[in-house]
């Protein structure tokens, strides 16, 4: 998300005729930066670059969620959706797909599986992923992409599933090898490499997005502005080649369709989490 806010902030600003500063609020799963909004005034100076884990995934999955998306967030527009990859260690004997699920429903095996922690997108996929291809997997949280990487290019674990922007790198380095991606497209970062459909994994397509938010009751005409700066911002050729250089697609919705976009999200954490029985601050 700061990547994606940094690379929008530009353009922004001299759409908009102001400064559009980046201010980063980490903490609990992104809620105190999402709080953060929801609790300003809706007057379009305090916004929210939101992402599926702060979005849907995280108040889906909390039992005391201090936010709901749907009702506590506008949504002023899409920014991009990205793919997730699952990625093994070369150095481990798992070399593909084939041998990924094949340990994974041995009758005394598991694969061990990392994510960017408890409640995150990763983890939402990862346990879809279990459910309907009946894997055995050992899902081994951590706090944030960075060290279950690491982990997994040390091979201290089987695998990673993670966003094609944390691991492509790894990935193109050699230290890390994909093995499978969601999405109904194979990614133009990673034309080699099958989608979970394309494997036998049917609805395995989670992808992760990215959008502009702000609190709720902004002006019409404030909301307005802010949604046509930010589809212009995305049309312009910096934005664009920055975003194909991440491997992620430019969402072309409306404000409308990405509000409906959302909510379906956000219902299909809830689902995922309740057949998973996934319950996080609990």
């Amino acid at each position: 998300v700061d990547i994606t806010a940094r690379t929008i902030a530009p353009a922004l600003s001299e759409i908009l005729g102001q400064q559009v500063v980046v201010e980063n609020k980490p903490g609990a799963g992104g809620f105190i930066g999402t709080l953060g909004v929801v609790r300003a005034p809706p007057d379009g100076y305090t916004l929210l670059l939101g992402s599926s884990g702060s979005i849907a995934v995280g108040p889906a999955l909390d039992k005391n969620a201090p936010y709901n998306p749907t009702k506590d967030l506008t949504a002023i527009g899409p920014i991009h959706e990205a793919p997730m990859v699952l990625s093994v260690s070369p150095k481990g004997q798992i070399k593909n797909f084939a041998d990924f699920t094949a340990k994974a429903k041995a009758a005394n095996s598991a694969v061990s599986i990392g994510s960017a922690g408890n409640g995150s997108s990763q983890h939402l996929a990862l346990e879809l992923l279990a459910l309907k291809m009946q894997l055995k997997l050992t899902h081994i949280p951590y706090k944030g992409s960075g060290p279950a990487i690491n982990d997994a290019v040390g091979g201290q674990i089987d695998s990673i599933l993670d966003q094609v922007i944390a691991s492509i790198g790894h990935i193109k380095g050699g230290t890390l090898v994909a093995i499978a991606q969601s999405g109904n497209t194979r990614s133009a970062l990673l034309p080699g490499v099958p989608t979970f459909q394309e494997l036998g994994a049917k609805d395995v397509d989670i992808l992760t997005f990215t959008g502009l938010f702000g609190p709720v009751g902004m002006p019409a005409a404030v909301t307005d502005k802010l949604t046509a700066a930010l589809k212009q911002a995305l049309a312009t050729t910096a934005v664009k080649e920055r975003f194909t250089s991440l491997g992620v697609d430019i969402m072309n919705l409306d404000r409308t369709a990405f509000t409906q976009y959302v909510a379906k999200d956000f219902a299909t954490a809830m689902a995922i989490g309740k057949a998973a029985n996934i319950v996080i601050n609990q």
